[in-house]
């Protein structure tokens, strides 16, 4: 499959329905801590919106709530993966895509037959308390060359600056987060992401 340059990963269908209509193509609804029920509304908003505009939606983690609620696509980290239902996500269809940090992770991931596999953080990320080190390109690259022809997601302190070098290092797609969340102008920054994507689309 063929994923969009341009991934963008939000907390709220608010952000969902904010951004996806500037023309984004690949979101993934990313939320913590919250009760089903509230995740299980914010899917539905989310799904809506994207459904109206032509945008992939990407569950994260809540795998069982993504199948109840139609979706066809959810992103798993390690700790998700191993606790995750694999048959059932098969089962009802869903593509799954897998967070990686590390040569035991990718085997792990690549086991367990993923759509796409994820690489970070590439550079220094403020997002999360991370125990990895930044990956760097050259990381990229080896994992380029280990999947041959998945997808592959860079994700990790990314910005307009780096998106050549991502991209130049074997990427199929850059996940962003905070450097749209937290832009004094978040659409701004989103027109800016998808148009310097847009060679690689």
């Amino acid at each position: 499959m063929k994923l969009d340059p341009f991934y963008l990963i939000v907390d709220s269908a608010a952000w969902v329905e904010r951004l996806v209509p500037l023309g984004v193509k690949l979101v993934q609804l990313r939320i913590k801590d919250a009760s089903d029920e509230a995740i299980r509304a914010e899917i539905r908003r989310a799904k809506a919106t994207c459904g109206a505009h032509g945008c992939q939606l990407i569950v994260n983690d809540y795998w069982q709530l993504a199948i109840e609620e139609g979706c066809d696509f959810v992103h798993l980290g390690q700790e998700d993966l191993a606790d995750a239902d694999l048959a059932a996500i098969r089962t009802a269809g869903l593509k799954l895509g897998l967070s990686t940090h590390d040569e035991a992770e990718l085997e792990t991931a690549l086991a367990a037959d993923p759509v796409y596999v994820a690489l970070g953080p590439i550079y220094p990320t403020i997002l999360k308390k991370m125990k990895w080190a930044p990956q760097g390109l050259e990381r990229l690259s080896a994992w380029r060359e280990r999947i041959g022809p998945l997808p592959l997601v860079a994700i990790g302190g990314l910005n307009p600056q780096r998106i050549e070098g991502v991209f130049a290092h074997g990427a199929d797609s850059a996940a962003v987060v905070t450097d749209i969340t937290l832009d004094a102008d978040p659409e701004g920054r989103t027109r800016e992401w998808i148009r310097k994507t847009d060679a690689w689309r």
